[in-house]
């Protein structure tokens, strides 16, 4: 089921769902809430230098990513996306979900998609998730300059109920591995690895170790 404007005020005054900071009343949609773009900025670097030389960056799935640059803007400031160009931000919200029935899915909104700013999301937030949200933003655009501002309304959340309580320990295991986001800061939302088990099956191609089979 999903939550109206009445349900979801009623979770905030029991304490059950709290955003810091609050919300304010642009933010109170009639099933949904919109959250508002952070300070924080992940922009991805593409070279790094090595005892080889200059070296273009490659993406390892099955490695940490650390090939973002943090940036952290003041209010007031603003950030300019370059044509083609994908980064990640923070929510300006920390989102702390204490019910037991309850989770989150990520949508972005229309408007900002029609200046051509893609706002990559079909998130899920887990029941009792704490933390703040990475949005990753892209501009498809070919020639266009978008700038965007900390503190504008970048994306909604929708409420659902589930169909039977999960502790937070059930909600914070994920296959056979613990949630990698759980409590995450707006300082902590670069990719993480998977498990180191599951990798190791992956570099090896070992797809039959994978599923349990040898």
């Amino acid at each position: 089921m999903i939550l109206t404007r009445h349900e979801i005020q009623r979770l905030i005054a029991e304490k059950q769902l709290i955003f810091t900071p609050k919300l304010d009343p642009w933010q109170n949609q009639p099933h949904a809430v919109d959250l508002r773009l952070g300070t924080t900025f992940y922009v991805p670097k593409i070279w790094k230098m090595s005892e080889n030389g200059r070296e273009i960056i490659t993406v390892d799935v099955t490695q940490a990513n650390e090939h973002y640059e943090r940036l952290e803007l003041r209010p007031g400031q603003y950030f300019e996306l370059a044509p083609g160009e994908s980064i990640i931000a923070s929510s300006l919200e920390r989102v702390e979900m204490h019910a037991k029935n309850l989770m989150g899915v990520l949508y972005p909104r229309s408007s900002v998609n029609r200046k051509g700013l893609s706002v990559d999301l079909t998130g899920i937030i887990d029941a009792h998730y704490a933390g703040n949200l990475m949005i990753p933003l892209s501009n498809r655009t070919q020639s266009q300059i978008i700038r965007i501002l900390p503190g504008e309304r970048i994306c909604q959340v929708v409420f659902e109920t589930l169909s039977s309580p999960l502790s937070r320990q059930e909600a914070l295991q994920h296959g056979a591995a613990t949630a990698k986001y759980a409590e995450s800061t707006k300082n902590e939302l670069i990719s993480k690895p998977d498990s180191q088990k599951e990798l190791d099956f992956l570099r090896k191609g070992d797809f039959l170790g994978l599923k349990g089979e040898e």
